[in-house]
């Protein structure tokens, strides 16, 4: 067909859509509906993916953790449970390591199953409540690119002589100490007295709007918060490394030294876990590949109501155009030619049918972005061309029968249709 006659069959399509306004938009609301919904789900999953980045990088760079079992993406079993904890001994042995530069083994008194702290601080009249003390050594300031909102961390003096000092969390500082700065002054937790020494920024939160839990909180020196709980001896060590390329073989050495310090005969596997931010990212992918499915599921109903539809108008609208079929057949036109122009009007339809269905996407996205401002809804180029590409695909699917009915007609018969 030359490219002439493909520039008449689209005006044709369209003068079909502009005769029958309201068929038309019937026709491809279907898939409108869908290729909105794609834009939108895909929307929402690219803003919550750029949220998820934002958080994992904000819990450290070139960072490590070793623990006794992994956390995320699954429950630990009992073997896992009844595992034998890390130790101090073994997060200061790994200091020693090739390309390790900081380690912090960490301890955390809170409730592990709400996700909120169980002590309560108070200072002058004021109290709170569900605070999450920590305890650290000097270098978790490397570890964990804490960032102060004012004053200071510890230093390897104070921490060596368990002195009574505190850094509070962001909301802990405001709530104690509102319209004033806490730096210098009191608090009272667990019936010991402690000088607030900094405060910390907002930490970031991947998902939700309003308070962050961590920042109710209070860090301790780790011998100072041993004075408080000495019970608490499950160890969370971070390890902080010099360069990504060494991620594997600074893997590789604390895994050799733990089984060496841990005892673990060669043929046993290891009692310990050792991973890092990029775990909450797989598990993250692991749960949109979840959303991905219904995206497709709830996008496709509309698709195929759409594709249906223009199924149907097409049939009509060669019965409406048997006697045109048969004169452009008379003067010469090819089963091939007369294919393609009623393929070509089908894809026609579709393609407008995804414009109008981005368009709308476009628009909720926005709508989406400025009225859930947590969620950071973005649209995503790739989707948009996928949506597109799919709404032609969908013209192309549906559209072939009737096209080969109009290509199939006897012209004869067709000159002779009333």
């Amino acid at each position: 067909m030359r490219l002439s006659d493909s520039k008449e069959s689209v005006k044709m399509a369209l003068e079909t859509l502009r005769k029958n306004k309201l068929r038309s938009g019937l026709t491809v609301l279907g898939i409108s509906i869908g290729i909105s919904t794609v834009i939108l789900i895909s929307s929402a999953i690219n803003g919550l993916n750029g949220n998820i980045d934002t958080f994992v990088k904000s819990l450290g760079t070139n960072d490590l953790w070793v623990f006794r079992f992994e956390p995320f993406g699954k429950r630990p079993t009992t073997a896992e449970l009844n595992r034998k904890q890390m130790t101090y001994e073994d997060g200061i042995a790994m200091r020693s390591l090739p390309y390790v530069v900081a380690v912090d083994p960490g301890l955390t008194y809170q409730n592990f199953q709400t996700g909120l702290g169980s002590v309560s601080i108070k200072a002058g009249t004021h109290k709170i409540s569900n605070t999450i003390i920590n305890g650290s050594t000097s270098q978790v300031k490397e570890t964990q690119d804490i960032q102060m909102l004012e004053g200071r961390m510890w230093s390897d003096s104070e921490e060596e002589r368990r002195a009574n000092v505190v850094v509070l969390g962001h909301d802990a500082a405001e709530d104690l100490f509102p319209n004033e700065s806490p730096l210098g002054k009191d608090i009272d937790c667990e019936g010991d007295i402690f000088t607030v020494i900094g405060v910390l920024d907002v930490q970031p939160q991947p998902f939700g709007s309003g308070r962050n839990t961590q920042d109710n909180s209070a860090y301790f020196p780790l011998e100072t918060f041993l004075k408080i709980h000495p019970e608490q001896k499950d160890f969370w060590i971070t390890v902080k490394y010099d360069d990504p390329a060494h991620k594997a073989l600074v893997i590789d050495e604390i895994r050799e030294l733990l089984r060496r310090r841990r005892n673990v005969r060669l043929e046993q596997d290891d009692n310990f876990a050792i991973f890092g931010p990029d775990s909450l990212t797989r598990l993250w992918n692991s749960l949109t590949g979840g959303l991905f499915l219904f995206m497709v599921a709830v996008s496709s109903v509309g698709l195929m109501v759409g594709g249906v539809g223009v199924m149907n108008i097409m049939l009509v609208s060669v019965t409406e155009r048997t006697r045109e079929i048969g004169v452009r057949k008379a003067i010469g036109a090819t089963k091939k030619n007369i294919l393609l122009q009623f393929t070509l009007e089908a894809v026609t339809l579709c393609m407008v049918g995804g414009l109008i269905g981005i368009m709308a996407g476009a628009v909720f996205t926005l709508i989406l972005h400025y009225a859930v401002s947590f969620l950071h809804a973005a649209l995503s180029v790739t989707w948009v061309l996928i949506a597109f590409l799919v709404s032609c695909v969908i013209g192309l699917v549906f559209g072939i029968y009737p096209a080969w009915k109009a290509a199939s007609m006897d012209p004869i018969e067709a000159l002779r249709y009333e």
